[in-house]
């Protein structure tokens, strides 16, 4: 078998799909990505690209192109009240010595990133899948502009509520947390000295909420500023600054003022939620990638780089049926099997909120070496 004989198609066209195409041009496989957006973008929070995401981008050639947008991170600092800093550690190396630090950018960078490496030609904006027909060697898909298209591998990378995983493979709700995350990008100087000059990502913390001061000083001079307090489930809630401020009471003056200061149009929320790990990841010829397969809370901040390296394990697989090694469906069942344990515990770690009760800020540690 050869590259052009495999067709492939990615539903989503964000950070999962994203990866997952270009982790397949980088082994000479062409996937095509069917995104329903018009315009592509991406919302939500700095996050901090860790190192075994790293290595895959690395291995894809585009890590020169993150570096561009990104910066180096020497540790996290957990602080109580506004200056107690109860918790202070580098970031834990995860793979060889040479990557040590994680890299810290705004989704949305990341997005462009990605995007700016998949030809032209491979993604396709305005498809909103509508039907999905698995027919055992092959996938048809429908869409809602009319367009038809017959494929050997179909990756869902649609998000939480996909609707290609729930009609497959058995539908998942999601589950609420009880918390509300609510996200804004400021100024730097905005943070009131707050956040730090050095790139350590900090948390505040009080009991279980938490104020992240996110900095992002390479191309932005920003901070990515994420306050999770608890909340009702709505899917696109709409908070008043008012309520806001309520919110962070239990927070030091400043921290209270960065939010009195915040344009509030310039904040969204959302409700944090999660699914269950289920058994099941693929049929002979579909398949789940990101939060399709593993959504979780962004507790550890571990959602895109789970992505990531979902990506990088499925490339690795798919080139193995295209080589003729293995048949697709052996393939895509390698993939689940090998990411299933890792998401498995990071969905259990993402739980675990940063608390002023906490003895460490990377609570994976005891666990990767097991992985």
């Amino acid at each position: 078998m050869t590259s052009k004989s495999l067709r492939i198609a990615i539903i989503g066209g964000g950070i999962a799909g994203s990866s997952a195409a270009i982790a397949l041009n980088a082994k000479g496989i062409r996937a095509d990505v069917y995104e329903q957006a018009a315009v592509l973008k991406e919302v939500g929070a700095g996050i901090g690209v860790r190192q075994p995401s790293i290595r895959a981008i690395k291995k894809w050639g585009i890590l020169e192109e993150l570096d561009k947008v990104t910066c180096e991170s020497p540790r996290m600092q957990i602080i109580a009240g506004e200056d107690n800093v109860i918790i202070e550690e580098n970031w834990p190396i995860l793979t060889d010595p040479s990557e040590r630090f994680p890299r810290l950018i705004h989704r949305a960078d990341l997005l462009d990133t990605l995007i700016a490496q998949i030809p032209a030609d491979q993604m396709h904006l305005d498809h909103r899948l509508v039907d999905v027909q698995d027919k055992g060697e092959t996938v048809e898909v429908t869409f809602a502009n009319g367009k038809k298209i017959e494929v050997d591998v179909l990756i869902a990378a649609d998000g939480i509520r996909s609707p290609i995983r729930d009609k497959v493979l058995g539908k998942k709700e999601p589950v609420f947390s009880g918390y509300v995350a609510h996200r804004a990008l400021i100024p730097f100087e905005d943070a009131l000295g707050m956040a730090s000059e050095d790139n350590t990502l900090r948390i505040y913390v009080d009991g279980d909420n938490s104020y992240y001061l996110l900095p992002l000083l390479k191309n932005r001079r920003q901070v990515s500023v994420d306050i999770t307090i608890p909340g009702e489930y709505e899917i696109h809630p709409v908070y008043t600054k008012e309520q806001l401020l309520e919110g962070v009471k239990g927070f030091g003056p400043t921290l209270r003022k960065i939010i009195e200061n915040i344009d509030m149009s310039k904040v969204v929320s959302r409700p944090l939620s999660d699914i269950e790990p289920f058994d099941v990841w693929s049929t002979k010829t579909i398949t789940v990638m990101g939060d399709a397969a593993h959504a979780m809370l962004h507790n550890q901040g571990q959602g895109a780089n789970m992505a990531i390296q979902d990506a990088d394990v499925l490339a690795d697989e798919l080139a193995e049926a295209v080589a003729g090694k293995v048949t697709v469906a052996e393939a895509l069942k390698n993939y689940e099997e090998k990411r299933k344990p890792v998401t498995k515990l990071y969905q259990e770690l993402s739980r675990l909120f940063p608390t002023d009760q906490a003895k460490t800020a990377f609570p994976e540690k005891e666990h990767v070496e097991n992985l």
